[in-house]
């Protein structure tokens, strides 16, 4: 009988052990899922702004793409407006590129599509695109599936497709480079903000090389009708070398045989002060050279508290569409 009672007494308490075991593990499931329910819904929400912020999927042979396309209000159907396609950073996504630069704000005063592809973490784990990866023939998949975003874009909404500009920053900004020599005739210019030249690597440790700074460029072919450049860096980027800058400037400027006008030094207000070199030839813009003093591997002039966002610097999104819309007129 005590044998019995006490093996009653200890199954009670085994009981109770699991049943305070899995109400403990139930509520930390119910944490846990709040959280990534959050997160995930967080993700979902579009950016602040009057327009719409709508998902779609690029598919092509050799995979499919994931982007957002911001359509600011009051667009029509039969109108066709010009569309600009931004290319994130490393560590970022669609929603946290257009949080950070604010391109939608200046889409919504100037009246254009802004495109977002997303790079699948599949691909690339910290979400960067495989810029440097032309070695495998990835890189060039991975341009193939924006084309095809864009395209898409196109058909879908009210795009005019003889309109279209590049921007990206730093991985963001070197697979726009990679575009733009590729298929100089499907963009009108292109802005490349604290990214590696073209043609600086076909490896990732000839990726990391070119970052610093120390990269064997090859030149692009004489003549070539590339779209305008402007280059957009920080004098203090210690990720990608500013000497990538100067490298690109001078690569487009070769290719058409520009010459460079005299430097000149801007600062607007209390933010930092850039300094300007323009290439042209025979009174065509070729390449705009923008240094800025004291910023680092950010976004200039983007949301305040972003990650790779300095709100201090000159607003690059505007400064990008200035170019843009100059490139635009016939």
């Amino acid at each position: 009988m005590a044998k019995r009672t006490l093996a009653s007494a200890w199954a009670k308490s085994f009981e109770r052990s699991v049943s305070a075991w899995t109400r403990a593990g139930l509520q930390h499931g119910r944490r846990q899922l709040g959280q990534v329910t959050k997160a995930a819904v967080a993700k979902r929400q579009p950016p602040p702004g009057p327009g719409d912020w709508l998902p779609g999927v690029a598919m092509g042979l050799t995979g499919m793409l994931r982007f957002h396309v911001y359509r600011p209000p009051g667009l029509h159907y039969a109108e066709r407006v010009p569309v600009v396609v931004m290319l994130h950073g490393c560590g970022q996504d669609a929603r946290s590129f257009a949080l950070s630069t604010r391109m939608n704000r200046v889409a919504d005063k100037e009246r254009f599509l802004v495109l977002y592809p997303e790079q699948d973490r599949v691909a690339n784990p910290q979400g960067c695109w495989n810029w440097f990866d032309t070695r495998s023939g990835r890189a060039h998949q991975e341009a193939a599936l924006i084309l095809k975003a864009i395209d898409q874009v196109a058909l879908f909404y009210p795009a005019d497709v003889t309109r279209v500009a590049l921007v990206g920053l730093s991985a963001g900004a070197s697979m726009a480079a990679l575009l733009a020599t590729r298929h100089p005739q499907r963009f009108r210019s292109v802005v490349m903000h604290s990214g590696v030249a073209p043609g600086s690597a076909d490896s990732s440790t000839g990726a990391m090389r070119a970052m610093r700074g120390r990269q064997l460029l090859t030149p692009l072919p004489v003549g070539e009708a590339l779209p305008p450049l402007m280059v957009i860096h920080g004098a203090h980027d210690t990720v990608v070398s500013s000497r990538n800058a100067r490298a690109a400037a001078s690569l487009w400027a070769d290719a058409a045989g520009a010459t460079a006008s005299e430097a000149r030094r801007v600062q607007r207000g209390q933010r930092h002060a850039m300094t300007i070199t323009e290439y042209h030839r025979r009174g065509r813009d070729v390449a705009t050279l923008v240094e800025i003093d004291t910023l680092g591997h950010a976004w200039s002039g983007g949301a305040a508290r972003k990650p790779y966002s300095d709100s201090r610097g000159p607003d690059a999104s505007r400064l990008a569409w200035a170019f843009a819309r100059k490139q635009f007129r016939p």
